[in-house]
């Protein structure tokens, strides 16, 4: 039996799908990166469902979710299947919104299942005894490295972020920074009292690390850049952590940060205000630090709970 002909909703013009794709730059200022990735894998969906005599446009939950079964069957990472329907999540929210459809066949979808892995940390302690070794350094370098950790686990930066920092970030109001982050969405992070001791005590020796008489940067150098580099401060951090007596395996700019908002959830941040920090779009991605504490918690009952162990009696 020959299947049904398109219904007049799976007509709607492929227009959306550019549309959607304007709205990605214009208002969040998307990458050519991101906004190839958005459009190979909506053109990844179109495809299976034109297959079927379906529009992407006009396709509901059942074709979705057939598309995603697809997905799965043809042995597709759980991590690359959930990208996509991310996706298709923001193209059917982008058209509801926009008044081409009147639903979002999305919402009773649920994202593949993938064992995702748990951000690496350090402990409290471990981040302590880095900024310890750190002050114990001399010279404009030691003050300089102070300045780097400090901002780094007071904010939560990312790497980019925090090296290529402009000098005018502290230079307005000394209780927060004001960072320019993915899309280039300005985002106000509140400074520690020890974040703004380190960086009054970095700026009087700024001027060692310029090669001309001013730098837009906080940390100038003489890369080309004009800043200082990712790959030197992770060579830094390195340095810091044998000295620390921490293996520089487990310790990296990202580790860093990841520390940063897992330790303001054991101390009861918002969720809401560490998504804000880290300049997080979707909260799903600061979520992933709840499932560490509940991992560290889990860990921690097993180890010294008295019942937890084999033979333990009531």
């Amino acid at each position: 039996m020959p299947e049904p002909a398109a219904s007049p909703k799976d007509r709607t013009p492929d227009f959306t799908v550019e549309a959607f794709l304007e709205m990605l730059v214009a208002e969040r200022g998307v990458s050519r990166n991101t906004l190839d990735a958005y459009r190979r894998d909506l053109a990844d969906a179109a495809g299976w469902l034109s297959g079927r005599k379906r529009a992407l446009a006009g396709a509901d939950s059942d074709d979705l979710r057939g598309y995603l079964d697809g997905l799965e069957r043809a042995g597709m990472a759980p991590r690359t299947a959930a990208r996509r329907l991310s996706a298709l999540r923001q193209y059917y929210r982008f058209l509801y919104s926009d008044g081409h459809r009147t639903d979002d066949p999305t919402t009773v979808l649920d994202a593949p299942r993938q064992g995702r892995p748990l951000p690496k940390i350090l402990s409290e302690t471990e981040v302590d005894a880095l900024l310890d070794t750190a002050r114990d350094m001399d010279g404009p370098e030691g003050l300089r490295l102070v300045c780097l950790l400090e901002i780094l686990y007071a904010t939560g930066l990312r790497v980019s972020e925090l090296v290529g920092l402009p000098f005018a970030a502290v230079a307005r109001d000394p209780r927060v920074l004001l960072v320019r982050g993915k899309g280039d969405k300005e985002r106000m992070v509140p400074l520690t009292d020890a974040s703004m001791a380190a960086i009054a005590d970095y700026k009087p020796v700024r001027g060692v690390f310029m090669t001309g008489r001013s730098s837009p940067f906080l940390f100038p150098s003489r890369s080309a850049e004009g800043h200082l580099t990712r790959r030197r401060f992770g060579q830094l951090l390195d340095e810091v952590a044998l000295e620390a007596g921490i293996d520089r395996k487990r310790v990296s700019p990202h580790v860093l940060r990841h520390a940063f908002a897992t330790h303001l959830l054991e101390h009861a941040a918002d969720l809401r205000s560490v998504q804000q920090m880290l300049g997080h779009a979707d909260i799903s991605t600061t979520q992933i630090y709840t499932h560490v504490l509940t991992e560290r918690l889990r860990a921690l009952v097993e180890t010294h709970h008295p019942l937890a162990h084999p033979g333990a009696q009531r």
